[in-house]
């Protein structure tokens, strides 16, 4: 079988599948990241908005898993960023992603701890301004994933990206099988990183309530709520969503509307609110049809996508 899945994305971090697992607040822990990576992808936890010390346990745990490389999702809005940055030099961590923001006041520190820094971007102009500041690789997110999201499209985006930079370019948003896979390597990028088509996998720790809104899930099960306050999330729709587009539309005040949603992904995740908690997902949901482990998926993906290439 010729190895198509060889790419620039596969010799930057040393795995043997260009398959990134997304950084999923409260999703992305030690079990999913382990179980990604010990299928030959690349497993991802989420740092989120914890404290340094709980995501030090979490790749402590995932190490215990694992003899593969472990990355880590910084959100740089966090208010432990600055801790968080330092932790993942001291505890070895080869691959930090990042959102929410600009990663440039970490690359000097993580350069030279031999970090790959991988931002996940949703515009031309800031994968173009952190090439020349020194990143690795490119995560290229369409308005298609599930969660925080841009306004541009996977398919349209990531060409446009790809030919304005040089570093490898890895495609998000929209990409749960061998088609997508295959499709994002047509549009140019080395890589994909995929989110909610993990979340129900076997190993991951998401409420089975959570879980079987994804697989039930239709074409257009997701909706986004936010665009008015410039925070624009795709969920699964239910009572919460619905009701914080009313007050949206009302022009409800964003302390009212952060307080509707407190708490929200939390209760959804680990004890399966699937009626007022905040179920992330993206348009892919709609294809999800089966819950498989991370290596089922894995290499349902790669044999589909060989085959095509």
């Amino acid at each position: 079988m010729i190895e198509n899945y060889n790419t620039r994305v596969t010799e930057l971090l040393g795995i043997k599948y260009p398959i990134i697992q997304g950084g999923m607040a409260w999703v992305a822990e030690h079990n999913l990241a382990s179980a990604v990576s010990n299928a030959g992808g690349l497993g991802i936890i989420a740092a989120a908005n914890a404290p340094s010390e709980n995501v030090k346990e979490e790749i402590r745990k995932a190490k215990a898993k694992t003899n593969k490389k472990i990355g880590v999702n910084l959100m740089l809005m966090s208010p432990y960023a600055d801790e968080i940055s330092q932790m993942v030099v001291e505890e070895g961590i080869t691959v930090v992603t990042t959102g929410a923001g600009n990663p440039q006041k970490y690359i000097d520190m993580w350069k030279e701890a031999g970090i790959k820094i991988i931002p996940v971007i949703s515009s031309v102009s800031l994968a173009k301004r952190l090439e020349t500041k020194g990143v690795d690789a490119i995560i290229v997110e369409g308005m298609e994933a599930g969660g925080h999201i841009g306004q541009q499209t996977t398919m349209t985006l990531v060409p446009q990206v790809v030919d304005e930079i040089s570093i490898p370019v890895i495609a998000a948003g929209g990409i749960g099988d061998g088609r997508g896979y295959a499709a994002a390597m047509m549009l140019g990028a080395e890589g994909v990183q995929i989110g909610t088509r993990f979340i129900v996998a076997h190993e991951s720790i998401v409420h089975d309530n959570y879980k079987k809104k994804i697989v039930d899930a239709r074409d257009n099960a997701t909706i986004v709520t936010g665009s008015n306050t410039g925070h624009p999330v795709r969920v699964l729709k239910n009572r919460m969503s619905k009701e914080y587009l009313k007050m949206e539309s009302n022009s409800s005040s964003f302390e009212a509307l952060e307080t509707l949603t407190s708490g929200a992904l939390r209760k959804a995740v680990q004890e399966g609110e699937v009626i007022n908690g905040s179920l992330m997902a993206g348009q892919i949901a709609g294809l999800i049809s089966k819950r498989l482990s991370c290596k089922e998926i894995i290499d349902e993906i790669i044999m589909e996508a060989v085959m095509l290439l």
